[in-house]
């Protein structure tokens, strides 16, 4: 049995130097821990407290999604239905169709899809409401100043004072981009994650308030510093942030699209819990308060794979796929990891051990074209593979012909990838909370890449919709062949096969993401 684990995409955080001794955590299905993140000025309460007190004193409530017809909100039959079955609605979001529901009532689901004009019910959870916490989530340590002061020694001119610890721009030509386009301040990237820490002197100054948001509970909440994470939480979504729009203001280090705005959509549970009604909040927040782009490094819980054949779980695909279409439909492209297991997604079936994550899970051999990662696996959503400082797909990465739409740098060990001197880790360089800087390595931080050449796409194309967005992202990539024997860990044996051509494969989708041709072609 595998032990439950956080449902955001599983990243490896060190601290700088310690590459070589955690590389072991890059085999295929294994994860790392590290110390607990530093302390978050102006974080509210606990989102668990809100969560409690939501429920009552009942602590065998759950939360449940019922889908029904979009655009006109529940009628008064269902919202009947929904009382005498014991629910009590928390929030509706009438232009999908989506109400989030709390019943301790076990039968609550069951007994309201029987219901006329219920499309679909399911509960969201297993534990009961606030869900339980779990103890392998870590978060890396700072940079010493000492370590700062030789990065900034080593940095050229015009150079933020860690860039030259970040191979990672270069290798999507985000150095060469710059050159030319910063990105527009008028193109906003939301972070759904862990929260972001917006006082980092790195994000503050790109920081979009108006779209920042706490969705936890499944209810936005605009409450000033909602969208933080409090000092128990994972750093995750300060250091997507980072990289995404770290601005160049010779602090720090430097993100792929550091003139574009940043916003922070919180949705991870303080125990870092991705449910559904959280994530559908942050979509619907996104589409709603002028997003362009959503960067999405997290799976939904407490699946990894939501089967269709199971009403609960096809609820939740139903809601989210909701969320995220009506998201693509106002404007906003959807950019995800595609997660960390390398895991061959096209497979005829995957075996899934850890699901669900707040139960008991148990392994259960699924069909991933019927049993689906959400919200990577939903249609128009863009799947992002990893690769490490070689270019070559990270060790870890998921993989799969016709699922990965483009790959960008998302990290590796060391020992696999080693960059180019001077930078000295093959992780990916991020803000962290409280004001400082540490590596992390996943598709979890692939993905922001590619979230933010999107955005420097839309800076250049400020009218082009989200279609046009995707089709130019890809046409640009730059088109990477399979690598051919994978055996990245050198041991002569196979660590995962590529199939498909130069310019569409199961490794590297359409390619590399290219951010200068986002800011000249």
């Amino acid at each position: 049995m595998t032990a439950p684990h956080p449902r955001y995409r599983r990243a490896l955080t060190v601290p700088l130097g310690m590459a070589m001794a955690t590389a072991v955590a890059f085999l295929p299905n294994t994860a790392a821990a590290a110390d607990a993140p530093g302390t978050v000025a102006g974080v509210t309460g606990a989102v668990n407290d809100v969560l409690a007190s939501a429920t009552g004193a009942d602590a065998s409530a759950l939360s449940y999604v019922v889908n029904v017809r979009p655009g006109h909100g529940p009628s008064a039959h269902v919202k009947k239905a929904i009382a005498e079955a014991g629910g009590t609605i928390v929030t509706s979001y009438d232009q999908i169709g989506v109400i989030v529901v709390h019943s301790s009532n076990p039968d609550f689901a069951k007994a309201v899809r029987k219901v006329r004009g219920v499309d679909s019910a399911g509960n969201t959870r297993n534990a009961p409401l606030p869900a339980q916490s779990t103890t392998d989530l870590g978060a890396p340590k700072a940079l010493s100043a000492t370590e700062v002061a030789a990065a900034e020694a080593k940095s050229a001119a015009g150079q933020d004072p860690l860039e030259s610890l970040q191979w990672d721009l270069p290798a999507i030509k985000a150095d060469k981009a710059h050159e030319k386009s910063l990105g527009s301040s008028k193109v906003t990237v939301a972070v759904i994650d862990t929260g972001v820490d917006d006082t980092h002197p790195d994000i503050a100054p790109n920081f979009d308030r108006a779209a920042s948001v706490n969705c936890v509970t499944g209810k936005p909440d605009t409450a000033d510093g909602a969208w933080r994470p409090s000092s128990a939480e994972s750093p995750h979504g300060t250091h997507v942030a980072g990289e995404i729009a770290a601005s160049k203001n010779d602090v720090g280090m430097t993100g792929v699209a550091p003139g574009v705005k940043v916003a922070g959509i919180k949705v991870s549970t303080t125990a870092g819990y991705f449910y559904t009604e959280a994530v559908v909040c942050g979509f619907v927040w996104a589409a709603t308060h002028g997003v362009d782009v959503t960067n999405n490094s997290y799976y939904t819980d407490p699946w990894y794979f939501n089967c269709t054949n199971d009403p609960d779980q096809k609820a939740l695909v139903d809601a989210v796929s909701r969320a995220s279409r009506y998201a693509e439909k106002k404007g906003t492209v959807n950019v995800a990891a595609a997660g960390n297991e390398n895991y061959d997604l096209a497979a005829d079936e995957i075996t899934d051990p850890s699901s669900p994550n707040d139960g008991t899970p148990s392994d259960r051999v699924v069909d991933p074209s019927k049993c689906l990662d959400i919200p990577t696996q939903l249609p128009g959503v863009v799947t992002v593979a990893a690769t490490g400082a070689k270019g070559i797909k990270s060790s870890f990465s998921n993989h799969g012909l016709g699922i990965i739409d483009v790959a960008a740098p998302g990290g590796d060990s060391t020992s696999y990838q080693a960059p180019a001197p001077p930078a000295t880790s093959g992780l990916i360089l991020g803000t962290l909370p409280g004001g400082k800087w540490g590596y992390m390595a996943g598709t979890s931080m692939a993905s922001p890449h590619v979230a933010a050449v999107a955005a420097l796409i839309k800076s250049t194309h400020p009218h082009a919709s989200p279609a046009l967005v995707k089709a130019l992202l890809y046409a640009e990539a730059d088109a990477t062949p399979c690598t051919k024997p994978y055996d990245i860990d050198g041991d002569g044996k196979v660590d995962a096969v590529c199939e498909g051509s130069k310019n569409r494969n199961s490794f590297y989708g359409r390619g590399v993401v290219d951010a200068l041709d986002a800011v000249t072609r």
